[in-house]
């Protein structure tokens, strides 16, 4: 990780007042052949933060994502986006400002987020069991709906076994519509993990059974109450969850790469049907309107308080995720360098990784990058430290 580019590039600012020019450096990746590897250059950097843009060069030049798009948010409300890299690798497009990608497990919150919306209205309660709200349907070798509480999938306690740890080869599903309820079968065929509540373990499964809970209470769509109730409550403009058999991505974004070894080759994967994410991680968003969301989540424009309260009450995650993170209904929390804690929760996705934070006094980082599995053998994940060094500086 110690390729650095030397060749100048040339650098934009936009923000929510507009954009002004920064000079800095101009596109030098050649063309790229089939295979489809790296550019080694920055081709374009919006926004003029110091912090940023070197964390952003880092992810670029060191890390070799195609391109990393970042959305800040001050203290005082403004907002910044930042973008470096090439949407394309191919033909050195440059990065869309605030683009949109596929925010993978990020779903997880706005799903959490209706299951305690529906607690507070007095239509779910967190400790009753699973078996009230989906009779019969939970069962398998050592999994008993009856003994799996709503709060115990929203954790990560249940003890459920992963379903996408069962999916097989990506290029078997990438273009396959999967149910809900086969996807449940994939992983109600193998055994618990462990008894529920004994221990944390990440599970998909866990927010599969969410959205199917969501459904039978409310009797509609998982994404129509998710649309009604977060996102067109707080005005999220480009944020969706795909229909049926919708692959591609609907406004502008940089494309999604997948390394299938790392270094490279990368194939391009923008276009895939994610019903297999579903309610645990098919949510399509940019930076800018992620960081909207959690800013107003855990600013009480979203939840009561005693829920919200619940959704922070957090235990330790094991394997699986970052040293000091704690996960609470939906959401992690992370202990921030300078103090206190950043919360959110991140995502990863075949052609996207992103990692979102929020502090408790307002300031809002999200950051997205287009290669997941990530380019490089070692896979660093120098998100979460890119997160940490903007919201301590």
């Amino acid at each position: 990780m110690t390729d650095r580019c030397r060749r100048p590039v040339r650098v934009r600012g936009a923000s929510s007042a507009g954009r002004r020019a920064i000079v800095m450096a101009a596109v030098a990746a050649a063309a790229l052949a089939t295979g489809g590897t790296l550019p080694a250059v920055v081709a374009q950097a919006h926004g003029s933060d110091d912090a940023v843009r070197q964390g952003l060069h880092r992810l670029v030049h060191e890390d070799r994502y195609p391109a990393a798009l970042a959305a800040v948010t001050g203290r005082d409300g403004r907002d910044r986006n930042y973008t470096a890299g090439v949407a394309d690798v191919r033909t050195g497009a440059r990065v869309p400002v605030d683009g949109q990608v596929r925010v993978a497990s990020n779903t997880k919150a706005f799903t959490a987020t209706v299951v305690l919306q529906l607690v507070g209205e007095g239509r779910v309660a967190l400790d009753a069991p699973l078996e009230r709200y989906l009779p019969g349907l939970v069962r398998g070798e050592g999994i008993d709906g009856r003994r799996i509480t709503v709060r115990q999938l929203l954790q990560h306690t249940s003890g459920l076994p992963n379903y996408t740890d069962f999916l097989g080869d990506f290029a078997t599903y990438r273009h396959a519509h999967l149910s809900p309820r086969v996807l449940l079968d994939r992983a109600l065929a193998h055994k618990a993990v462990f008894a529920p509540g004994t221990n944390w373990s990440y599970s998909n499964t866990n927010y599969l059974l969410a959205g199917l809970l969501v459904e039978k209470v409310t009797g509609r769509p998982l994404a129509e109450q998710i649309t009604r109730r977060v996102i067109d409550r707080i005005g999220l403009r480009h944020t969706y969850l795909p229909g049926a058999g919708e692959e591609r991505l609907r406004a502008a974004h940089p494309e999604g790469y997948r390394a299938v070894k790392g270094g490279g080759p990368l194939e391009d994967v923008t276009e895939m049907d994610t019903s297999w994410a579903w309610a645990a991680g098919q949510l399509v968003s940019t930076p800018s309107d992620l960081n909207r969301f959690f800013t107003a989540l855990f600013g009480g424009a979203l939840l009561r308080p005693a829920q919200l309260a619940q959704m922070r009450s957090t235990v330790p995650a094991g394997h699986g995720l970052w040293p000091g993170a704690r996960y609470g209904l939906g959401v992690i929390s992370t202990p921030l360098r300078c103090g206190g804690l950043m919360w959110g929760h991140g995502g990863d996705i075949p052609g996207y990784r992103t990692r979102t934070g929020v502090t408790d006094d307002g300031r809002a980082v999200t950051l997205a990058v287009t290669a997941d599995p990530a380019p490089v053998a070692q896979d660093p994940d120098d998100s979460l430290d890119f997160l940490d060094g903007v919201l301590c500086r």
